[in-house]
């Protein structure tokens, strides 16, 4: 789920790129992206992208640290499949950070409104973090598992 504002931004790169892959048996396939620079606002230095690698479109995708302050986009076998392409070989890659909303969603909002001390705390965190759990529950594919997610986040807050 992506704002209209993140849809019209640049994107974080836009080229061909040669598909790698690590030593060893059942090393993953991947491309460095290193005009990507890793920051420390990421969660475990992952961030989450969309675009795509050739014809097949990536959603909801995270680029992931490599090491030394670069980032990688593993390219797993369903992706390999579907572009006909291996280690060796070039990709076109053209990813764009996928943001989250601005705000907190209605539905999140009003379950808030309901525990008065979860939303104290849950607005004196910092915004990152906020996104974070907002994130978590909007990646969900099931309205349960939203849910889910919404009650064990106010029963963390609310302690």
């Amino acid at each position: 789920m992506q704002s209209l504002f993140s849809m019209k931004k640049a994107p974080l790169t836009d080229k061909n790129y040669l598909l790698e892959k690590f030593p060893g048996k059942g090393g993953w396939t991947y491309a460095l992206i290193p005009e990507v620079p890793l920051e420390k606002r990421f969660p475990f230095g992952m961030m989450k992208v969309r675009g795509h690698i050739d014809d097949y479109q990536l959603e909801n995708y995270k680029l992931m640290p490599f090491g030394n302050g670069l980032l990688f986009l593993p390219v797993n076998a369903k992706i390999r499949k579907a572009i006909k392409k291996e280690a060796g070989d070039l990709a076109h890659i053209q990813l764009f950070e996928d943001e989250i909303p601005q705000g907190v969603p209605a539905e999140i909002m009003d379950c808030l409104k309901d525990a008065p001390k979860a939303m104290m705390r849950f607005f004196e965190m910092p915004d990152w973090e906020q996104k974070l759990y907002i994130e978590s529950i909007l990646n969900a594919k099931k309205k349960d598992t939203q849910v889910e997610r919404i009650v064990r986040m106010i029963e963390k807050l609310d302690y």
